[in-house]
């Protein structure tokens, strides 16, 4: 997740260079062939490219609100991961008497697992690694035969907890209770993977770059009477603010990308495990993952 810090100047020009170079070349091309060739082409008034920059910004504010919508759904889903995983440590203190800390401990560190395993799932990383400090030799060998190993995590809980109660340690109102606070886990990570795996359309980016494109060669013909040494600089800037925009609404459309505008899955992860220990009365608590220079992952 970006923060609110000064952003490298490295990082921006990173993310557009190649198309500001694409913006260049035609600006340049275009700029030649109205010089060279200005009887053939015709006189473009200056309204036809204003009419398309104003047609970008409407796309372009379009795609930014679609984007940041899908950004924010993914923020909030991992928001109720934070809020469920405490509620499941508390009720199980809650629920179980002292006798049962080591069960407590186990459930608890699974569900420690479970928040680094979903967010190394969605981001495509292995889901496993890392997570032989939480999980048991037995537990890891039978996640190993999943495919979706944040869902195997939950399962492994639910089976200890059906055993706790056929064994008399749990009423049937204390069960449901535990049992919806699983469910709604399986929920979240089911909208996480629903965004995760939903394609904004491909074609919009597409056709939003040849409208620029287009935009800067009715610019160049329109300004036909200006000195190439302004033209060029401008038609670059102003293509600039126009591709920046977009790759920030690129970035934003998919927030389990591994990239510093992600939602933070795995700063989130690490502050849950911080909770889960103090809830647990341990004394030794990592701290919070460090951020970046102007991002947090």
């Amino acid at each position: 997740m970006l923060l609110d810090n000064r952003f490298p100047m490295a990082y921006m020009i990173k993310k557009v260079w190649f198309d500001l170079v694409v913006v260049l070349l035609v600006g340049l091309f275009a700029q030649y062939f109205s010089e060279r060739y200005d009887n053939l082409l015709p006189k473009i008034p200056l309204n036809i490219p204003i009419f398309l920059g104003t047609a970008i910004s409407v796309l372009l504010s379009f795609k930014m609100n679609q984007s940041y919508d899908r950004w924010w759904e993914a923020r909030k889903v991992w928001g109720s991961i934070v809020n469920d995983s405490r509620n499941l440590v508390i009720q199980l203190q809650t629920f179980l008497s002292g006798e049962h800390h080591e069960f407590i401990r186990t459930i608890a560190y699974r569900q420690i697992a479970w928040c680094y395993c979903l967010g190394r799932s969605l981001r495509g990383l292995a889901p496993l690694e890392n997570l032989a400090e939480y999980l048991s030799k037995e537990d890891i060998e039978v996640l190993k035969k999943h495919n979706n190993k944040p869902l195997a995590i939950v399962q492994l809980s639910a089976k200890d907890l059906q055993q706790l109660k056929e064994a008399g340690k749990l009423d049937s109102y204390m069960y449901v209770e535990l049992n919806g606070t699983l469910c709604a886990l399986v929920d979240y990570m089911g909208m996480a993977e629903r965004i995760n795996t939903t394609v904004f359309p491909v074609t919009y980016r597409y056709y939003l770059h040849l409208i620029i494109y287009i935009f800067v060669v009715t610019l160049s013909i329109a300004l036909d009477n200006v000195n190439a040494l302004f033209e060029i600089p401008m038609l670059v800037v102003i293509s600039a603010c126009f591709f920046l925009i977009e790759k920030s609404a690129f970035h934003l459309q998919d927030p389990f990308r591994n990239r510093p505008s992600d939602t933070p899955v795995t700063t989130i992860a690490r502050n849950i495990e911080i909770n889960i220990r103090q809830l647990l009365g341990e004394s030794s608590v990592p701290g919070p993952i460090a951020a970046e220079r102007f991002y947090t992952m």
